[in-house]
């Protein structure tokens, strides 16, 4: 199995299907996070608004956007397997 690392970045190993996602971007959107996370994209927004975070990640707000960064998602993602 082979997996990818972000750019510049020597945390955990970001899987196949994340990178597939992200296509070499650093952020990812709301609803692509949801999809990463198995969850509804409202679920993120309402733990983002109520805890400033969904799952351990903090997304950074671009205009009226939420960008989550692909490495906090793969540690995330790593850290609950």
């Amino acid at each position: 199995m082979q997996v990818l690392h972000a750019q510049g970045h020597t945390g955990p190993a970001i899987p196949p299907a994340l990178a597939l996602v992200a296509k070499g971007r650093d952020h990812i959107t709301t609803s692509e996070f949801a999809r990463a996370m198995c969850c509804a994209p409202q679920t993120a927004l309402k733990n983002h608004c109520i805890k400033g975070e969904c799952y351990g990640v903090r997304p950074i707000k671009r205009g009226k956007l939420l960008l989550w960064p692909v490495a906090d998602v793969a540690q995330a993602l790593s850290a609950g397997a």
